[in-house]
Order: C-alpha cells, then structure tokens, then sequence
C-alpha cells in the first residue's frame, strides 16, 4: 500500500482507509459486531491505517466496534466526526462540542483523538467561527491532536481553509463529482491541507453492479434518501437520480481497461490526482476491502481515459446533480 502526507505535522497514513460508516447501520444491515470486527481485520491484513467513523454512526456503534479493535491494535490513525447528532442544527456551544468529544473518546476507548472533524455542520455556524475556535481549544487541552471538516459544497471547504489550524477536509469526489478539481482540491494542496475523499463509489454506483430494478431494503440510505428526504441528497448516489446514475454508470463501465474491474478503475481515478491523502471506501464485508485496497498498487490511469471521463462530467454529468455542490 502507497502512502501519503494527511496533516502538516508530518503524519502520512496508506492512500486507502476505510470508512466506517456500514459498521454502524444505516445501508440496510443492522450493527452486527462480528461482522465489523472481521471487517477490520481483514482491513488491517491488507495494510489500511486509517479509518474514519463518525459519532453517530449507529449512535455510537461504529465507534464502539473500533474501539474494541483498537485494544489490540494500536498503530491505527482514527479519524471521527462530530455535529450531526442531538446538536444539530441550532445546538452548537463549547459545552456541546466538548461533550461530544467526550463520548467519543470513551467509545473509542483512546485518551486523545487523532483527527476530529466537523460533520457537515450548517454553512452559517461556519461562517461564525466560533467552533473553530473551540476545536482549537480541545487540541490545546489535549483532548484531541488535529482538527478537520467534513463539507457538502466547494464554497464551505474554501471557507474551512481559511482558519488556522485545519488539519484536513473530507469531500465527495469521484468521477460523478469533479468540481472540486476546478479551486477546492488546488487550494488545499496549496495551504498543506489534506483531502479526504468519501463516497468515493458514489454509493455503490460506481461499482458497476446496479442495474435500474435494483433494490435497496428500508433502512438503506440508497432507499430512504435517494431524493435527499432525510439529509444532504449528494451523499446518496452523488445526487444523482439513481436511473439517471445507472445509465451514466453503464456509460463508465465501457471505458474500463483490461485487467480493472469498474471500481478498481474508479479508486485509481481519484488517486490519481496528487492533492488527495486518503480515500475512504466502505466496506460491509471483508472481502470488499481486498478489492478496495487493490485500486493503491494499480497503475496511474492513461491521459486519454482522464480525458473522456473529464468530457463525459462536463456533457452528461455535472446538469444532473441535485442539491449543493
């Protein structure tokens, strides 16, 4: 597995982490603990390093099953997330944000979080700074050794470089979703920030598995938020109708070169591009972490293909995406 430079501290961590946002629910399995611990172990076996989870991962869940893991294995960088729990959308104070850190360090079962990062938080308490401030206090307490965001849209990612401090930014990016190219990507490399990238398979999508009679079981975000119902609708299926996604998916899957599946190819695609630290792909199974991490010791994409997938975002794609961006 490659590595790569996340925080200006010198940290770098393998190009491929998971992310664990299945270990908790919430793409239609419920919590199953075994099930999350042979996850990450085999995400271990196969060299991943970081993991990103979140606190409200089913409630709590994801953290817990990786704080079990951590016991045993200590050489792991943890990425969290706070900010869309009980205190969103109008509940943010210091007391608020420290609580949370709080617990998630007690889920985690670590004296100090390594990364922690706002979680999609509303444009407006971004634009107030004062939880920046806060984070800047937790780091200066010890509670937590760097800071980051986690954003929807490129102009909340531009306002996060602007503070003192940031660690990294976690975007979707993927060849549904290439704005970020244009300033955001370009702009963090320039300030030493580093780029996170989840959703990187545009919820399965880019897979090149779905068809349009796909289905998704009730508690699946691919059922219950395809048209944004429950939250940002760009976190499901890119924000793309999903027959829309589908046709543009099969469109992909013909530029596929020999000896890649489409998701291999996908991953390769975003690595690709040197800003980028880590990406985050899901996993709710062991061996979707072995084709996962197999995107790191594949070659560098061919410019044409680059080419066609840049022209087919700029034709096809970019008119189709619903919701902020």
């Amino acid at each position: 597995m490659q590595t790569r430079k996340l925080a200006s501290d010198g940290l770098t961590v393998p190009e491929v982490g998971l992310g664990c946002w299945q270990l908790g629910g919430g793409w239609g399995d419920h919590w199953d603990n075994d099930v999350a611990q042979q996850t990450l172990a085999q995400a271990y076996a196969t060299g991943v390093r970081f993991i990103d989870t979140a606190d409200v991962y089913g409630d709590g869940a994801s953290e817990r099953s990786i704080g079990q893991f951590l016991k045993s294995h200590k050489d792991l960088t943890v990425a969290t997330k706070l900010g869309r729990g009980a205190i969103y959308p109008d509940g943010y104070s210091r007391d608020a944000v420290r609580t949370a850190t709080q617990r998630s360090l007690e889920r985690l079962g670590v004296d100090k979080l390594d990364l922690t990062q706002l979680h999609c938080v509303p444009p407006a308490v971004l634009k107030d700074g004062k939880i920046f401030d806060w984070m800047r206090e937790l780091r200066q307490d010890g509670l937590i050794s760097r800071f980051g965001a986690s954003v929807e849209t490129v102009e909340e990612g531009l306002l996060c470089l602007e503070q003192e401090g940031m660690t990294s930014l976690q975007v979707i990016f993927n060849i549904f979703r290439q704005k970020p190219l244009a300033e955001l990507l370009p702009r963090a490399k320039e300030k030493g920030v580093g780029i996170i990238v989840r959703l990187p398979l545009a919820s399965g999508l880019l897979s090149g598995k779905m068809t349009r009679a796909t289905t998704f079981k009730p508690d699946d975000h691919r059922n219950f938020n395809r048209d944004g119902q429950q939250f940002n609708v760009g976190e499901t299926f890119a924000g793309l109708e999903f027959a829309t996604g589908v046709d543009l998916a099969q469109e992909i899957a013909a530029l596929v070169p020999a000896g890649m599946n489409m998701a291999q190819m996908s991953l390769r695609w975003i690595l690709d591009h040197d800003a980028v630290s880590v990406i985050i792909p899901g996993a709710s199974s062991p061996a979707q972490v072995l084709s996962n991490a197999s995107a790191s010791a594949m070659p560098r994409l061919p410019a044409a293909l680059h080419e066609k997938l840049a022209a087919l975002y700029r034709d096809k794609i970019h008119a189709a995406i619903r919701g902020p961006y």
